[in-house]
């Protein structure tokens, strides 16, 4: 029975074939060849569905249906959970009104991700690490909050109430069932997101991509009119690109450095701990190809459809990073815990930043991380990583502001200390993350046994030596901890319009 229900989830079987040809398990084939498709079919749709060529409604239609069908062809039934979770918040979008139904939909929408998760994790098959229906409902749940959020600061708060990055994505009126389950399950983002704002969906659609965000000008028109659209072939192109060397590197590095050798016995008993630290790093770096390639195509996809333009840079080059997820050179050269965060996986820390940092009243970052390891699912790992990181995020909080001012006298000093910084953010970075990838409670601490908690340990100590302000000082001088401002990237973005 266990077997046919995996069997089940992964879809179609029409491509059994090629998953014995490349021994690639079926649902990882179909989720592929669904997002190749998906790209092909982005082009044909900014071409011949351009907003100057048709309506809106038929836009949504076609996005929307060809949105299902890939989710059936990869999910088969399970891709009904999709249409019943949004189906069911959109209901209590309606009955419940503007001034609560923002919290109804939180708890809602995330029991129901919670329910799928642990029903597939602890009924079906726990482990299993490849393409399952939880992913794309968990985009979804992103786009569920978000939208009720957004209805509930434009519809039931007062203008002074919001913050400038409220105001720009604030929603002003209730969207028709058409445009919330175009919005949730459009053939772009059904597989692999990102989660991108309401109003810029909306404004994608209809052939306005402007409109919204000119109100922070006073009206003034921000780059080129529907016209002239700037072509994103280039930008795909480059995306491509990326994917197929991220492929490339996953598959031929992934199998030399396991993850899972850092908890053998053998390893731990015979390896000096400095090559421990060594292989910890590797190890852990193999792992990030695979989400470079998932990201980054999603993102060429919404591009090949003409979404995700953000503006002109100061040399009027296209800038297509509106939904972007990681920007990889950032990540790899980090020099705080804060700056990888800020560039990894952009738009669920913009969801996490949106929906509950600006909004907690106590404890935000730990509320934060709290939500997020729920978000990711039911994996004990998960929530031995957000733990881990609560304390990273206090510490590097306390060394930046007491230590950094010490090393920015002169070029010598600060290149030292970002030497230094980089070093211990990666190895920060992959010790919180390895027990997200162990899945389990055992082998996670078992690795940290090995460690002797030292991170942990010395995170604690710098925490509680370390002064820090509180934390309405610290908003007016620096950005959250764990999310770079949406504010400081439109404010940038607007700017580099303006030049144009």
């Amino acid at each position: 029975m266990a077997t046919e229900t995996i069997s089940a989830c992964t879809g179609s079987d029409l491509l059994q074939p090629i998953s014995e040809i490349t021994n690639l398990p079926l649902d990882q084939v179909n989720f592929v060849v669904c997002q190749l498709c998906a790209l092909l079919t982005a082009v044909w749709f900014r071409l011949y569905l351009h907003p100057s060529k048709t309506s809106p409604f038929v836009r949504h239609v076609v996005a929307t249906l060809l949105g299902i069908y890939f989710a059936l062809f990869c999910f088969g039934w399970y891709a009904l959970h999709f249409l019943l979770q949004s189906g069911i918040t959109y209901g209590i979008m309606i009955l419940t009104g503007v001034e609560h139904m923002h919290k109804y939909c939180l708890v809602v929408a995330l029991g129901y991700l919670s329910f799928c998760q642990i029903t597939r994790v602890y009924v079906f098959d726990y482990g299993m690490y490849s393409a399952d229906f939880t992913g794309p409902m968990m985009v979804i749940t992103q786009k569920i909050t978000s939208v009720a959020f957004e209805i509930h600061d434009g519809m039931a708060r007062k203008e002074d109430q919001l913050n400038q990055g409220q105001k720009l994505l604030a929603i002003r009126r209730m969207p028709s069932l058409l445009e919330y389950f175009s919005y949730n399950c459009n053939f772009m983002g059904i597989l692999a997101g990102p989660t991108c704002s309401y109003n810029d969906y909306i404004a994608f659609i209809e052939g306005t991509p402007y409109r919204h965000r000119d109100l922070e000008n006073k009206g003034k028109v921000n780059g080129k009119s529907r016209l002239n659209d700037p072509s994103p072939n280039t930008e795909v192109i480059r995306k491509l690109a990326t994917c197929f060397i991220s492929l490339l590197v996953f598959l031929s590095v992934c199998k030399v450095c396991p993850v899972e050798r850092n908890v053998d016995d053998d390893f731990i008993a015979t390896t000096p701990f400095y090559a421990q630290v060594v292989y910890l790093y590797l190890s852990m770096l193999t792992t990030r190809p695979k989400y470079y390639f998932v990201w980054t195509l999603a993102d060429a996809i919404n591009n090949a459809a003409g979404f995700g333009f953000n503006g002109y840079d100061s040399n009027g080059l296209p800038q297509w990073d509106l939904i972007s997820n990681l920007r990889i050179m950032n990540i790899e050269l980090a020099t705080s815990f804060k700056v990888f965060l800020d560039n990894w996986n952009i738009q669920t820390a913009h969801w996490l930043k949106r929906v509950c940092y600006e909004r907690c009243p106590y404890n935000p970052t730990a509320a934060t991380f709290l939500l997020s390891a729920m978000w990711h699912g039911a994996y004990p790992g998960y929530y031995l990583t957000f733990l881990t990181g609560i304390v990273i995020t206090l510490a590097a909080r306390a060394v930046r502001h007491n230590v950094r001012p010490y090393f920015m006298g002169s070029p010598t000093l600060k290149f030292v200390y970002d030497v230094i910084t980089w070093a211990a953010t990666q190895i920060a970075i992959c010790y919180t993350v390895i027990p997200f990838v162990l899945l389990s409670v055992g082998p996670s601490l078992k690795f940290y046994r090995s460690w002797y908690f030292c991170i942990h340990i010395g995170c604690i100590l710098l925490a509680i030596v370390l002064p820090v302000k509180p934390r309405h000082l610290r908003l007016k001088e620096q950005q959250p901890a764990i999310q770079p401002s949406l504010e400081s990237t439109d404010s940038n973005s607007n700017q580099k319009q303006k030049a144009t």
